[in-house]
């Protein structure tokens, strides 16, 4: 606890970290809104896999420019503008609800606008952590930023589930817009500048890679990757299965969805206070145990219809999952020249998030047919597979210039 009182006390972190959590709290209650204003309409089975696509594919183009804007402007500028710019979208919902004017298209549209700037705040402020906080904090730092995204996003799909019953899901959409705001000002408030550190583009005879494709020379930052990778294919097909499952499996309606969703979202606050407090020696193989449990977990979608234990296998996938974020930033962040962070950052989490759109496409064959069990084993075995190769064949060796970096 004292680790994170210490990060906190950083006013222009705290300032940026109350900002994103607010904005990811909107965030949780989005997809849910969207899910409910698609599955409403004609068909919502098939468009709820289409939205799912829209939602996560959108992120592969838009990522591949955010790493460059992070590392060329001041990201506190590059995070008002993504800001604004979501706030409109978001508000055309529930603005063209009110007049009755709405079309079927547009909820699919924001969808695919969320995705495309999503990666804006995703590598963004991860991106500015190493500026904000010293290098003995990253662990600290990076666990309250997975601690608000989790808490954000188990307040966000539960408050999402009770709200569209009282004012309907495209007026839930409001609360979003708003959200933007709040971390537009926040952003606006940080005083330290977030630019490029010119002295750290510089200094590159230590041997760090020159360029975000050199990264592909590091076997840690590429095993680690790829497996996450993996385990967003296997989470992208549960982002279908979770309001399937609602809909048509399990009773309660939005309410449930909030609520498994919400679980996903608890379990991950107990795992990053876990990780943000505990460094093991030797991450990649930590990294490895906590995937290969969590892709245990998915078949707890077995269990269908017992709710509560539906319920714990999503808490365990949060709860187990958490520490794998934490440390793999933390990871990338020592590994990773400073230089090279926002484009690094924007790269791999799009890699990252590009992959669940495959997983929203896989699932959705599975679900028309009622294959539950399929799909869950399925999802096993792609997020699990990839966590036995990190366990025995990835080391933990450190890149040259890291070595170079503890001797000064």
């Amino acid at each position: 606890m004292r680790q994170y009182l210490r990060v906190l006390k950083r006013t222009d972190f705290r300032r940026l970290w109350t900002g994103s959590t607010v904005s990811t709290l909107g965030d949780g209650m989005t997809f849910v809104a969207l899910s409910w204003l698609v599955l409403a309409g004609p068909g919502g089975t098939a468009r709820l896999g289409l939205l799912g696509i829209c939602y996560t594919a959108p992120v592969l183009v838009g990522g591949l420019a955010v790493g460059y804007l992070l590392d060329r402007f001041d990201k506190r500028a590059v995070l008002i503008a993504d800001s604004l710019l979501r706030a409109v979208a978001v508000a055309s919902i529930p603005l063209t609800a009110a007049f009755d004017a709405m079309p079927a298209w547009l909820p699919f549209a924001v969808a695919a606008t969320y995705g495309l700037l999503k990666m804006v705040p995703l590598a963004g402020f991860p991106a500015a952590i190493p500026q904000l906080v010293d290098e003995p904090d990253l662990d600290a730092a990076n666990a309250l930023e997975s601690l608000s995204f989790s808490v954000a996003s188990m307040v966000g799909p539960a408050a999402a589930g009770l709200l569209i019953s009282q004012l309907g899901a495209a007026n839930v959409l409001l609360v979003d817009s708003a959200s933007f705001l709040v971390l537009a000002l926040a952003a606006a408030a940080v005083r330290q500048p977030l630019r490029p550190d010119a002295a750290a583009r510089s200094d590159t005879d230590a041997g760090p890679p020159k360029s975000v494709a050199g990264l592909a020379r590091d076997r840690v930052i590429v095993a680690t990757t790829l497996a996450f990778m993996a385990f967003n294919i296997a989470e992208g097909m549960l982002l279908v299965t979770a309001p399937w499952l609602a809909g048509t499996h399990l009773p309660g309606g939005a309410a449930v969805l909030g609520a498994l969703l919400s679980a996903t979202a608890a379990g991950e606050i107990v795992g990053a206070a876990f990780a943000g407090q505990r460094r093991p020696r030797r991450r990649v193989r930590a990294i490895g145990v906590v995937q290969a449990l969590a892709a245990v977990a998915f078949l707890a979608l077995l269990a269908t219809p017992h709710q509560l234990l539906v319920g714990a296998g999503f808490f365990a996938i949060g709860l187990l999952s958490a520490p794998m974020t934490v440390w793999a930033q933390s990871l990338r962040m020592r590994r990773i020249a400073p230089e090279l962070h926002g484009r690094a950052f924007a790269a791999l989490r799009t890699l990252m998030q590009a992959t669940p759109p495959l997983g929203s496409a896989l699932v959705t064959p599975f679900l028309l047919r009622d294959q539950l069990a399929a799909a869950a084993v399925t999802m096993t075995v792609i997020a699990g597979l990839p966590a036995l190769y990190l366990l025995v064949a990835v080391s933990d060796e450190a890149p040259a210039f890291v070595a170079a970096r503890k001797e000064t």
